[in-house]
Formats: structure tokens, C-alpha cells, sequence
């Protein structure tokens, strides 16, 4: 189960439960490391969940152990999310370390503590089409998108993955930013792109702090 570009991803949305093994669960999360896989954990806010273990690695059976060794600790695992990194089609033409940077990215980034997880697709409604919409019409709403994400430039680092065929929606997206203020704030502003306004649907909405495992079990 190895990718041949890019790597695995997985959101493991968890709680504890009063048979949880704390010790268990750090050793899973070290043995994934050991195995490398890239670890992102982040304490979450809500009722929803309470933490997240975000693993990135290019061998799925790798992945799979991580939640298996994680379940076995007693984590209740409430929500999930599977993609893969991708270069998108209307990123063709970018220089080579930021295509680098997509299918193989270094997680956490410094200093941007505040987290936040989504999934989301594009409509496929007879009024708002987004796959029957010719490609330089896409790409144009997708230039007009990128522009409103680089006003956040310094505050923001964004990864999107790719997931259709693989999970109930089609785009993970994984937000860490310099304060909370600033996840609603780009959410917000890109709204209102015509991407988004009138092609855009949204899945629940996971939203927290990064944090070492030690502090959430």
C-alpha cells in the first residue's frame, strides 16, 4: 500500500474513554514516528471531538497500525477523514519546491499554533456545475481564490488533499494559523469568491490548538 507520489493522509478525531491507556496511546503516536510517518497532534474545541491525530505517510499500512494501535489504547475514535497530497491541475506551471511543498509538506509550520480541519466539494447542480464548467473558467474562479488566500500570507499555511474516491467528500482541507481570529477570518474572506459562493460545500468544521499528545490523554 505504497503511494507512488505523494503521501497518505489521515484525521483521526478522537476522545478518551475511562479505559484509555495513556502510556498506550503515546506509544502508538512514537511507534507511527519511528515508522516515518508524520505526526500532527492538536487538542480540539467542542463537543465533536477531543483531539486530533493527523498522520501523513506513504505507506497506507503505516496508517493503519497508528489507528489501530489507537483504538487498542482505548481512544474512541468519533470521525475520521482519508486523503492523499496532490498537486492540483491549476497549480501546472508553479516552480518546482512549491509543487515539492504540496505533495510532500512539513507539518506543523512554526508559530501558527491554531488548527482547523474541513472537508468540502464542489456542486454539482444543474445551476451551479462545477465539473461541467470549461477548464479556463475553473481556473480563473481558482486564480481569483488563491489571490484572496495570499492576503493572509505570514499568518496562514494551508494544505489541501485530495480525496475523491476516497472519502465522502472531495478536498480535505488543513488550516494552521498565527490566532483563531485568523482561521474565521480567511474562511470568511473566501467565501465570498465565486469558487466558493457558488460552487462550494463545506462538511463539519474541526477547530483547535496544536498540542503534544502527553498534554491531551
Amino acid at each position: 500500500m505504497l503511494m507512488n507520489e505523494g503521501v497518505g493522509v489521515v484525521h483521526l478525531l478522537a476522545k478518551p474513554t475511562p479505559g484509555t491507556d495513556r502510556e498506550a496511546v503515546i506509544a502508538a503516536v512514537k511507534q507511527a514516528e519511528a515508522d516515518d510517518c508524520q505526526i500532527v497532534t492538536a487538542s480540539m474545541l467542542g463537543h465533536k471531538a477531543d483531539l486530533c491525530v493527523m498522520a501523513l505517510s506513504p505507506d497506507w499500512s503505516v496508517l493503519r497500525a497508528l489507528q489501530t494501535g489507537l483504538q487498542r489504547a482505548g481512544l474512541d475514535v468519533v470521525d475520521s477523514y482519508v486523503s492523499i497530497t496532490e498537486v492540483s491541475e491549476y497549480a501546472k506551471g508553479l516552480p518546482e519546491h512549491m509543487l515539492k511543498d504540496r505533495l510532500y509538506p512539513n507539518l506543523p509550520p512554526d508559530d501558527m499554533p491554531a488548527f482547523c480541519f474541513y472537508p468540502m466539494s464542489k456542486k454539482r447542480e444543474s445551476h451551479a456545475n462545477w465539473f461541467a464548467t470549461p477548464f479556463e473558467e475553473r481556473k480563473a474562479m481558482m486564480m481569483e481564490h488563491g489571490t484572496s488566500g495570499r492576503k493572509f500570507a505570514g499568518q496562514l499555511v494551508q494544505l489541501i488533499t485530495a480525496s475523491s474516491g476516497l472519502d465522502d467528500f472531495e478536498w480535505g482541507v488543513t488550516l494552521f494559523a498565527k490566532s483563531p481570529e485568523v482561521v474565521k477570518n480567511v474562511v470568511y474572506t473566501m467565501r465570498f469568491d465565486e469558487a466558493s459562493a457558488l460552487f462550494g460545500e463545506f462538511g463539519g468544521f474541526y477547530v483547535g490548538y496544536l498540542d503534544y499528545i502527553e498534554n491531551m490523554i
